[in-house]
């Protein structure tokens, strides 16, 4: 339980490390689960371009086109790839770096943080171009267009897993938290005690906007507790004026 001091304790942004390394089965499951997104990648892409015939000629007619897509699909990978080889930054790490109040890390997820946004809208495009090649008006073999809305179906599924998944991250930007703290809240020590719907380290939803898309400082930084008698004025419900006035605050106040 959280005492009544001005004693403030520092918040830890992700779990403790699990060990201090990783074993060989670990590694070649890391391996092939980046293989096979890739090779879904490959698949579901080049897919496109072996069902519908219009596609090359469009690509001299309307490089533009083509090409954006084709960077979009580049960066997504690149994303997902650098995103996979980072380091999560684990707070066993931050104790060795030093006893600095704010130690930090380079931050390998300011460059990551809209890699599922990106991947949102690659899947939302590629789904165009099925449905796009499904209502062509030329012949084609039927086993084309069996493969077609097979893989249109798949797609449609996946894109409805992303959206969602965009969905919960944005709720946890919008309230400053981490997936961690979600998943293992009562778990967590410097969480105990602290109301449900009390979100201890959220500055206002335009605040945390800001703090999230553009951080003023490189790397992770631990944040403090804040004193129970502020985390007990929080729990109390609020009017419908005191959100008005919330929001007010956050826009105009820097």
């Amino acid at each position: 339980m959280l005492r009544r001091r001005r004693r403030r304790e520092w918040r830890p942004l992700l779990p403790p490390e699990p060990g201090p390394r990783l074993s060989d089965r670990t590694r070649r499951s890391s391996l092939g689960l980046r293989f096979m997104v890739l090779l879904m990648h490959v698949v579901f892409v080049g897919a496109v371009f072996v069902l519908d015939p219009t596609l090359d000629r469009r690509i001299h007619e309307e490089p533009w086109y083509i090409g954006v897509y084709g960077v979009l699909v580049l960066l997504t990978l690149v994303q997902y790839f650098y995103t996979a080889g980072s380091s999560p930054g684990y707070v066993v790490d931050v104790m060795r770096a030093g006893s600095t109040m704010h130690a930090t890390f380079v931050n390998t997820a300011a460059l990551s943080k809209w890699y599922i946004f990106e991947e949102s809208i690659l899947c939302i495009w590629t789904v165009a171009l099925y449905i796009e090649s499904l209502h062509l008006d030329v012949d084609k073999a039927w086993w084309k267009n069996f493969v077609g809305v097979v893989m249109l179906a798949v797609l449609i599924f996946i894109l409805i897993f992303l959206l969602l998944l965009c969905l919960f991250h944005s709720y946890i930007a919008l309230t400053n938290q981490t997936t961690y703290e979600v998943a293992r809240r009562r778990r967590i020590f410097y969480l105990r005690g602290v109301p449900d719907r009390v979100h201890p380290f959220s500055r206002g939803i335009c605040r945390n906007i800001y703090d999230f898309c553009s951080p003023s400082q490189k790397g992770f930084a631990l944040e403090a507790v804040p004193p129970l008698e502020e985390l007990e004025a929080r729990a109390a419900r609020y009017t419908c004026r005191d959100i008005f006035a919330a929001v007010a605050a956050d826009i105009f106040v820097p």
